[in-house]
C-alpha cells in the first residue's frame, strides 16, 4: 500500500473534544514496506517498490516524484478512478502512535495487478501481513525464484488462518507481542510459534525492551539502550530495515539484531524517518547487551 502520511508529534493525547499542541510536523511516504526502501536507499541499498495504483492527483503524482528522486525503482501507476489514500500518525512522548488511515478495497485490490518484474534478480523480497492476500501472489513468486521473503507479521500470529498460511511462505518474520495489539504474550513462545509454522527466523519486536530473534534451537534477546523518545513513528519499519541491512551482509543473528535495535533506538529519539548514518548504528550496536540461549 502507498499513501503519503502527515506525522505530528505532541506532548501527550488530548482529552475527547478537545486540543493538542503539535511539536513538530512530518510528512512522508507510507506503508511499512514504503518506508523499508526508502530508508534502504539512505544506507546506499538498491531497492524498489511493487505497489498500489494512485490517484492522478497531486498526492499520487508527488509520491511518483520522491520515489524517483530517492532511486526506488518499481513504476508508480495513477489512476483517475480514485484519488490518493492519506494517513495522519500522531505519537507522543510514551512512544506510542495513534493512526488515521484509509484503505479502500479497490485501492488495495490494485496490489492483484501490480509488475511482479522488480523480483527478477531480487535479493530478499518484504511483505506487509496487513494489505492481506494481496501479498500472497508476490510471496508465491519470490518462492519460485529462490528469493528469501520477509514478512511484518505484526500480531497477526494470533490468527491461525494468517499463521498457517502466509508464515510458511516466509523465510523471515517479525512479530510483536505489544500488549495493546495482543495482550501479553511470551516472547519465545511467539518466536517457536513462528518456527512451527515455516519460518527459518523468528523476530519478534519488545518494543521499549528490544527484541528477540530464533533461528532453529538458538535464540538472542537483545536489550536497547536508554533514549528520550520523541517520536515512535516508523520504529518497526526502521528496525526491519535494519535487520534487512544485516541479513543482506550475510551477518550473525546476533549482529544483525543488535543492529536493528540500534537503528530502530536511533530513529525514537528524533522525529521522522531520516535513518542515522550505518557508522553511527554500527557504534551503538555494540554497546549493546546481548543474552544467548538454546
Amino acid at each position: 500500500m502507498l499513501t503519503p502520511v502527515e506525522i505530528l508529534v505532541v506532548g501527550e493525547l488530548p482529552a475527547h473534544n478537545c486540543g493538542a499542541l503539535v511539536q513538530d510536523a512530518s510528512e512522508y511516504i507510507f506503508d511499512d514496506a514504503a518506508i523499508v526502501a526508502c530508508l534502504l536507499r539512505q544506507w546506499d541499498v538498491q531497492s524498489g517498490l511493487i505497489g498500489t495504483t494512485l490517484g492522478n492527483d497531486y498526492r499520487g503524482r508527488n509520491i511518483a516524484r520522491r520515489l524517483k528522486a530517492l532511486g526506488v525503482l518499481g513504476k508508480v501507476r495513477l489512476s483517475s478512478r480514485f484519488t490518493t489514500p492519506y494517513e495522519v500518525d500522531v505519537s507522543d512522548r510514551t512512544g506510542a502512535r495513534t493512526y488515521f488511515w484509509q484503505r479502500k478495497p479497490e485501492v488495495l485490490d490494485t496490489l492483484d495487478t501490480a509488475d511482479l518484474s522488480l523480483l527478477h534478480g531480487a535479493r530478499l523480497l518484504y511483505v506487509d501481513w496487513y494489505d492481506g492476500d494481496h501479498i500472497l501472489r508476490a510471496m508465491d513468486e519470490a518462492n519460485r525464484l529462490g528469493i528469501p521473503v520477509f514478512l511484518n507479521l505484526e500480531h497477526g500470529h494470533q490468527d491461525p488462518d494468517i499463521l498457517s498460511r502466509y508464515v510458511k511462505r516466509a523465510t523471515l518474520c517479525q512479530a510483536v507481542t505489544d500488549a495493546a495489539q495482543c495482550g501479553e504474550c511470551d516472547p519465545l513462545s511467539v518466536a517457536r510459534k513462528l518456527l512451527d509454522a515455516g519460518a527459518k527466523t523468528a523476530i519478534i519486536t519488545l518494543a521499549g525492551d528490544g527484541c528477540l530473534v530464533a533461528r532453529g534451537k538458538n535464540s538472542w534477546r537483545v536489550w536497547p539502550p536508554k533514549v528520550q523518545v520523541v517520536d515512535g513513528c516508523g520504529a518497526g519499519a526502521t528496525f526491519s530495515t535494519g535487520f534487512i541491512y544485516g541479513y543482506l551482509r550475510g551477518w550473525t543473528p546476533e549482529d544483525t539484531a543488535r543492529f536493528a535495535t540500534a537503528a530502530a533506538s536511533l530513529k525514537v529519539a528524533q522525529v521522522g524517518l531520516k535513518t542515522a548514518p550505518v557508522a553511527e548504528v554500527k557504534r551503538l550496536a555494540r554497546q549493546l547487551n546481548v543474552e544467548s540461549g538454546e
